[in-house]
């Protein structure tokens, strides 16, 4: 599958109170191999602009120099996001409706409607990582984090899963997850918490708000779960977008992950 070109918005439904599922059409989606946590790349147009794709084979790096190489008043901003399932020629993408200022892609899924078209690059195959064969995968996150673990738990039955959520109307129906409510409290506090208490798992996933996700991976190293047994992505980070340039946590994550994907064996 080509893994640029254009997505079209067909339905739109508020799943939880803070939670928007878009579902989308596009050329090439019907032959879309799907795998469990799917990312591509979503563009969002400048106001009042059709979306501009860059000009560029599908050379991942060539197409995004091409990208940045679009006038910055036409170019369209860019988010991550995982596909959170797949029918036919149709994808189903779920938006976080975070608390506070919106940024680019919370406004547009806020007001989303059917006929609204975003760009998109991905997703690309190189990008699979393969599942856990571990007898106790533990899967940890966020709101951000349900697409991908609900992906997952499609897959495997040997997962113990954890989502913290903002309170009791944000869960929603999936097999087995013990749901952990902030309801008020630090974020990533319930999840710390949950993950301390429970026996070591064989290996790990773990997804969300980058320093919550990373204080996860410290704790699990720290009782003895080898590196190369978790894998692990900050979705997001507090007070920055993913326009703002990386932190020197970040460029250490990156630079872990790239040494741990090497060794990477989930069991």
């Amino acid at each position: 599958m080509k893994p640029t070109g254009l997505l079209e918005v067909t339905a739109v439904r508020r799943v939880t109170p803070r939670m928007v599922r878009v579902t989308f059409t596009g050329d090439g989606l019907a032959e879309l191999e799907p795998w469990p946590d799917q990312q591509l790349k979503l563009l969002f147009p400048p106001p009042g602009r059709p979306v501009r794709l860059p000009s560029a084979d599908d050379d991942v790096m060539r197409w995004y120099q091409a990208y940045l190489a679009i006038p910055a008043d036409e170019r369209p901003v860019m988010r991550s996001y995982t596909v959170r399932s797949r029918d036919g020629d149709t994808i189903d993408v779920d938006f976080v409706l975070h608390a506070g200022a919106a940024g680019p892609a919370t406004a547009w899924a806020a007001r989303a409607a059917a006929g609204d078209v975003l760009g998109r690059y991905g997703p690309d195959p190189a990008y699979r990582r393969p599942l856990s064969t571990a007898d106790t995968l533990l899967c940890a996150g966020d709101e951000t984090a349900i697409p991908a673990i609900a992906s997952i738990l499609s897959e495997v039955d040997n997962a113990v899963v954890f989502l913290e959520v903002a309170d009791a109307a944000e869960e929603q129906p999936l097999p087995g997850v013990r749901w952990l409510h902030r309801d008020g409290a630090e974020h990533g506090s319930r999840l710390l918490e949950a993950v301390r208490g429970m026996a070591l798992p064989e290996a790990a996933w773990l997804a969300g708000e980058a320093s919550t996700v990373r204080a996860l991976r410290r704790h699990l190293v720290e009782r003895g779960l080898p590196k190369n047994a978790i894998e692990f992505t900050g979705y997001w980070r507090r007070s920055l977008t993913q326009d703002d340039a990386p932190t020197s946590d970040d460029l250490a994550d990156a630079a872990e992950k790239l040494a741990d994907s090497a060794g990477w064996t989930g069991s």
